[in-house]
């Protein structure tokens, strides 16, 4: 299999060592769809990152449906809680992790629209949305100590260290990671197993 999109996107990074926790081998090929657009073109006409070439063939595209697909053919521990409580609440941290990272991209976009384009309402709206995604996230991480459902990381624990991870880098004026220790903490950690640490973001 081959993923391809670049590790600085939070969904593609939340894939790829999402791959890794599922036991699943894939090749990685770091393309742009800025810069390779046309050879990405030609594997996926969606130039849509990240993109999972089967072995077969098969293109899969939006990384919470790769996840899923890989979660059903692996035999490795699963990425969510079999517990309802607890599945219910990964995925509550889960989708306002993603939020983050969606937050987090437009902001980036925003940017690079010429200053006197920019919506500065629009920009104010989402730097707000940011911060109230990782004030809830802060918050759920507090006293957390090690992975936040047992002792080997799930879905919830990638996607929050991702988006955390892509925040910093990309809107650390907006998000203060001195604002948000238990976060900093806990993506910190998270940084250091050897499946987050194969796979930086930069």
């Amino acid at each position: 299999m081959e993923l391809i999109g670049m590790l600085d996107s939070p969904y593609v990074r939340r894939t790829a060592i999402s791959l890794r926790l599922l036991g699943i081998p894939f090749t990685h090929r770091n393309w742009s769809v800025f810069r390779n657009f046309d050879e990405f073109r030609r594997v996926n006409p969606l130039v849509k990152a990240p993109t999972l070439v089967l072995d077969d063939g098969t293109l899969l595209t939006e990384s919470s449906l790769i996840i899923d697909w890989a979660q059903s053919i692996s035999s490795n521990a699963p990425l969510m809680p079999d517990d309802a409580a607890q599945r219910l609440r990964a995925t509550r941290l889960i989708g306002i992790a993603i939020a983050a990272s969606e937050k987090s991209v437009q902001i980036v976009y925003e940017h690079k629209r010429d200053e006197d384009k920019r919506d500065a309402g629009w920009l104010h709206r989402v730097q707000g949305q940011l911060r109230s995604a990782y004030d809830l996230l802060e918050r759920e991480v507090d006293g957390a100590n090690g992975w936040l459902f047992g002792n080997t990381p799930t879905q919830a624990d990638v996607s929050i260290a991702v988006a955390w991870g892509f925040t910093q880098i990309v809107a650390a004026d907006v998000i203060d990671a001195e604002a948000y220790p238990n976060l900093a903490r806990f993506a910190r950690q998270a940084e250091q197993h050897p499946d987050f640490a194969a796979l930086p973001p930069v």
